[in-house]
């Protein structure tokens, strides 16, 4: 039967045996990469960088300005319909005017 001691002994031995192995092969490792990265003319920011993302919502279409889809005739003021109205087109509907008035 083994004393403490000895599993004591036997345990810093193993551990410096794990470190030995992992430190080389860690070393290897970064060998490999460097490789690679010389043979494709990688850089570390080629490495380290994101590929851009594209919105599933805005694959393969235009982005850009929203073409207007009400006017105030008064004023010449536009809306494209999207987002909060303006004040001036809440302030035509709260007098009566109809959305369709201001349609181009």
């Amino acid at each position: 039967m083994s004393s403490l001691q000895d599993l004591l002994a036997q345990r810093a031995e193993i551990e410096k045996k794990i470190a030995d192995v992992q430190r080389e092969e860690r070393g290897q490792a970064i060998n490999q990469i460097k490789s690679l990265m010389a043979e494709f003319g990688l850089t570390a920011a080629d490495i380290a960088g994101k590929a851009p993302t594209v919105r599933a919502s805005t694959a393969g279409k235009p982005t850009g300005k929203v073409a207007p889809k009400f006017r105030n005739g008064a004023t010449g003021e536009t809306w494209t319909g999207r987002g909060l109205q303006p004040k001036w087109l809440k302030a035509a509907l709260a007098s009566g005017a109809k959305l369709e008035d201001f349609a181009l």
